[in-house]
């Protein structure tokens, strides 16, 4: 019996790059034999309900055709079902995709990865009943997206450096506390990152050195610096050389307490919770075709 797959598109994704990338992969699918089942929801809300309902119907696999942000509802289905997760990026920054060196331009060729159907199994992040792939954001990083999704212009990366900029004439470094797998932090910080993975925000390594298969979360705090400083650092995040910087510090933990005053955090670019919460690492939690 041939396998049947859930393929989820949001078509909006990359400025309608979902879908065009959808329609050009589903037929890729079909033509390799596979029995491709085709959702699309009229919000977020359904998205995931029809996700789930393909689930219990017994689906071989969910794939999705959009950014991490799709990535992120359908791992709120698949976390610890064995289900595999096969991705189609099509996003502005696709960094789950960048994790496993998914071709982010070419829809046939991304469907051929979930053709061969080789797996990788990865840890999640958890907080409560949610989970994430990427980087749990608190602190400037939180507020730039947030500025960055009310953005129409300009695409992609862009968008995150044009909020950068915005965001720090009036940003203050924010007062902390953290605990780190019981061991209790004060400081005065620009952000704490929590990453299951070494990016964020299309290629910014924030958590870099952070592995999807170790059984930890890297916790990366930026310390408080001036902003001309600050200026002279993100560029560093694309190459993950901002280790360097005496502001920067680095623990590996299975669990942390993030709590810091009028902040609302993001995952996998997605609006996730207001502080304080609390994360810990749920390995071998999600399979994925890589």
């Amino acid at each position: 019996m041939a396998r049947e797959i859930a393929f989820l598109t949001n078509p909006t994704s990359g400025r309608g790059r979902g879908a065009r990338y959808g329609a050009v992969a589903a037929a890729r699918l079909r033509d390799s034999g596979l029995v491709v089942r085709n959702l699309q929801g009229r919000d977020a809300d359904e998205a995931e309900d029809l996700a789930r309902a393909s689930v219990a119907d017994g689906v071989d696999a969910v794939v999705v055709c959009g950014g991490d942000g799709l990535v992120h509802l359908a791992t709120q289905v698949l976390a610890n079902t064995g289900i595999p997760l096969g991705i189609i990026p099509a996003g502005s920054g696709n960094d789950v995709s960048r994790y496993f060196d998914l071709p982010r331009k070419d829809p046939v060729a991304a469907a051929d990865r979930v053709i061969a159907s080789r797996l990788r199994t990865i840890d999640l992040a958890r907080c409560g009943s949610r989970s994430y792939v990427t980087v749990l954001a608190a602190g400037f990083d939180a507020v730039v997206n947030e500025r960055a999704n009310s953005l129409t212009w300009p695409r992609g990366q862009m968008r995150y450096n044009v909020a950068t900029l915005a965001e720090l004439r009036t940003f203050r470094p924010l007062p902390f506390t953290l605990d780190l797998d019981g061991t209790s932090l004060r400081v005065d910080a620009m952000l704490v990152a929590v990453g299951n993975g070494p990016s964020y925000g299309g290629g910014l390594r924030i958590t870099e050195g952070a592995l999807l298969d170790d059984g930890l979360l890297d916790v990366v705090i930026i310390k408080e610096m001036t902003k001309t400083k600050l200026i002279r650092t993100y560029p560093k995040l694309f190459s993950g050389t901002h280790v360097h910087e005496a502001e920067y510090v680095h623990h590996r933990v299975r669990s942390v307490t993030v709590a810091a005053p009028g902040v609302v955090s993001y995952a996998d670019g997605e609006r996730f919770g207001e502080l304080p919460l609390t994360v810990t690492c749920e390995p071998d939690a999600l399979a994925v075709y890589a």
